[in-house]
C-alpha cells in the first residue's frame, strides 16, 4: 500500500505543476506616474523643454484634471496627476506592461500577491490594476488593448523635437534588497544587471532587468530614507540620449522659454556613461545619458556590502 501511495503522490506531481498558473510576460517598462505641483510648468518642462507631447487627458466630473500623459514613444509615457499634497514624494507609481493583464492577476495571486478580485478595463480603454512592492510602492500592471487609447495612438505625437525615444529605467527607493529581490525576481523573474556605489564602504545601486524585455528598474539603496519632499532625485526616469552633447545643446537653446535656470552639467557616472541631470518643476530628476559607457567596456558591478538601516520606515 505504501508503496503505491507513494506512486501515486509523484504522478500526481507533474499535475499539480501542470495546474500552477504560468507567469505571462512582462515585455517593457509602461510608464511612470507623478504628482506634480502646478500642471502648467510640468506642462512646459516635459513639453516645451523636452519637446514631448501630450496626446491626452482625464477630467473629473467636476471638470477639473484628474491626469494627463506625456508620451515617450508609442508604448511609454509618463503620467502626471495634481498633487494630493504639498511637499510630498512626486512618485505616485511604476507601471510594467505585460502582454497578459488577467493571466498575470491569476499568477500573482498564486504568489500571494494582494490583487484585485477581476480586471477591468481603465478609462482610457487598456487593462490595469495596482499591485505593491516590499517598499510600499505601486506597481501598476497594463496590457495595451487593442482598442485601448494608447494603441488608438500609434505613430501619433512624436514629434522630432523629443530629446528622446527611450526611456531605459526607472528609479525606485528600495530599503530591504533581499525582500526586493523575492519579489521582482523570485515572483516577476527580474534579474540583477549590475550594481554599483559612490562609497565603497555601502552599495547605492541595483539595477533589475525584466524578464521579457530590455527595460530596467534602479533599485537606489539607503541607510535612512529621504523625507518625502527630498526624494525626487532618487525616485526618477531615464531618457536614453545618443549624444549628451548635442542634447545639452537643445537644452540651452530651450532653456529660456521656461526660465529653467538650473546647471546643465555633463558627469560621467560611476557606469562610466555619460549623463546630464535636469530636474523637472517638483524637483524630479529626469537623467539623459548614453547607451554606451565612454571608452566602451563595462563596469564590473560592485562587490560593496549593503548599507545598514537605521530606519525601518517605507516609502
Amino acid at each position: 500500500m505504501k508503496l503505491t501511495f507513494v506512486a501515486m503522490l509523484f504522478a500526481s506531481l507533474p499535475l499539480l505543476a501542470a495546474d500552477e498558473p504560468k507567469r505571462p510576460h512582462i515585455t517593457g517598462l509602461s510608464h511612470i506616474a507623478l504628482y506634480v505641483h502646478d500642471l502648467d510648468k510640468s506642462r512646459a518642462f516635459y513639453k516645451d523643454f523636452l519637446g514631448f507631447d501630450e496626446p491626452y487627458s482625464l477630467t473629473n466630473k467636476d471638470g477639473t484634471l484628474h491626469l494627463t500623459w506625456i508620451k515617450i514613444n508609442d508604448r511609454q509615457s509618463i503620467e502626471l496627476f495634481p498633487e494630493q499634497a504639498t511637499n510630498s514624494d512626486r512618485l505616485y507609481h511604476v507601471a510594467l506592461e505585460t502582454d497578459d493583464a488577467v493571466g498575470m492577476r491569476d499568477y500573482l495571486a498564486a504568489h500571494g500577491v494582494k490583487v484585485p478580485d477581476k480586471v477591468g478595463k481603465g478609462k482610457i480603454g487598456n487593462l490595469n490594476y495596482f499591485i505593491k512592492d516590499p517598499d510600499g510602492h505601486i506597481v501598476e500592471m497594463v496590457q495595451y488593448a487593442p482598442d485601448g487609447w494608447t494603441m488608438l495612438a500609434k505613430r501619433k505625437f512624436i514629434p522630432d523635437t523629443r530629446i528622446s525615444i527611450n526611456m531605459p529605467h526607472m528609479g525606485i527607493l528600495v530599503g530591504d534588497l533581499d525582500a526586493a529581490k523575492k519579489f521582482y525576481e523570485g515572483i516577476l523573474g527580474f534579474k540583477e544587471l549590475w550594481r554599483g556605489t559612490k562609497n565603497p564602504s555601502a552599495l547605492s545601486w541595483v539595477h533589475e532587468q525584466i524578464p521579457d524585455g530590455k527595460g530596467f528598474f534602479e533599485f537606489m539603496l539607503y541607510s535612512e530614507l529621504p523625507a518625502t519632499d527630498k526624494r525626487g532625485k532618487y525616485h526618477h526616469l531615464c531618457l536614453e540620449v545618443p549624444d549628451v552633447e548635442k542634447a545639452k545643446v537643445i537644452l540651452e537653446q530651450r532653456a529660456a522659454r521656461i526660465g529653467y535656470t538650473k546647471p546643465l552639467d555633463i558627469q560621467t557616472g560611476i557606469n562610466h556613461k555619460r549623463q546630464l541631470n535636469v530636474y523637472d518643476p517638483d524637483g524630479t530628476r529626469v537623467e539623459l545619458m548614453e547607451p554606451q559607457t565612454v571608452d566602451g567596456i563595462p563596469v564590473p558591478s560592485s562587490t560593496a556590502p549593503l548599507p545598514k538601516l537605521t530606519t525601518t520606515r517605507t516609502p
